[in-house]
């Protein structure tokens, strides 16, 4: 895909990887609808993307897995080149983890890309061209020790990315799916120094496995993905690996993660 002179939305883009995305799109020459549930620190982040990138800004606050909401977006994008579907949350911890958590989960990390995809993916499909971009995580193609809400909903956004894919890809619409483990966001932050055991596991987890990368070198990695067609963006080069350990002996790789867990606790 072309990125200079595209029209895109990015959801969850009032900080981390979505602000990232937004920025480095703009760098690439297009022009941004951002959004977020926050939008006092939307407005913010909007104000310091314009300042550099003037007359190609817009913002709508509100919630990714409204559709009232993502058609406010579309409107304000006007003809949509590619949907960024960023926005996500970790909630929810072990056993523990209550019906709230669990639906606010389904909602933001996979019901948001849902919502996007019906308003958006038809008229692609009619004028031959889109790209639909899907941040999921590592944890949907390996697991997320500690969060079963978080694990469980990325595992869904990658497989409701696959069959994007594979329903539309052969028509016009070019999906691509973005996996990366530990990321130095306000998320992994706020998991590290939580009160709640299972929550600092999680993060620890991740912060364990893999370089902790910036939200820009992966803003990076992603936008090389777009523009090579390529199905997913692997940040940390070491998942496509893990994932293929996974695949080749399952219960190899669960006896792993045991001892992994039992390390961390």
């Amino acid at each position: 895909m072309e990125l200079s002179g595209a029209s895109t939305i990015v959801t969850g883009a009032a900080s981390g990887i979505g602000e990232a995305i937004a920025q480095r799109l703009l760098e690439r020459g297009a022009s941004v609808v951002i959004g977020d549930l926050d939008g006092d620190r939307l407005a913010e982040t909007a104000a310091r993307l314009s300042a550099s990138h003037p007359g190609r800004v817009s913002y709508v606050a509100g919630d990714a897995s409204d559709a009232s909401h993502v058609a406010a977006l579309i409107e304000a994008a006007g003809e949509v080149d590619a949907y960024f579907a960023n926005a996500g949350v970790f909630k929810g911890f072990g056993l523990e983890a209550t019906d709230d958590e669990w639906a606010l989960s389904w909602d933001v990390n996979v019901k948001a890309h849902v919502v996007a995809a019906r308003a958006l993916v038809p008229g692609w499909v009619s004028r031959g061209r889109g790209c639909f971009v899907s941040t999921a995580s590592a944890a949907g193609l390996l697991t997320q020790l500690g969060s079963p809400t978080y694990s469980t909903t990325k595992h869904a956004a990658v497989g409701f990315a696959e069959w994007l894919a594979a329903t539309y890809g052969d028509r016009g619409v070019q999906v691509c799916c973005l996996c990366p483990m530990g990321v130095r966001t306000d998320m992994l932050v706020e998991g590290e120094t939580s009160a709640v055991g299972d929550a600092r596991l999680g993060m620890k987890s991740v912060v364990s496995a893999g370089e902790t990368l910036s939200p820009l070198a992966v803003a990076d990695v992603l936008l090389e993905a777009v523009v090579a067609g390529t199905f997913f963006a692997l940040p940390h080069a070491d998942v496509g690996a893990m994932y293929a350990r996974k695949a080749a002996n399952a219960d190899h790789w669960i006896a792993g993660m045991q001892r992994f867990r039992a390390s961390l606790e």
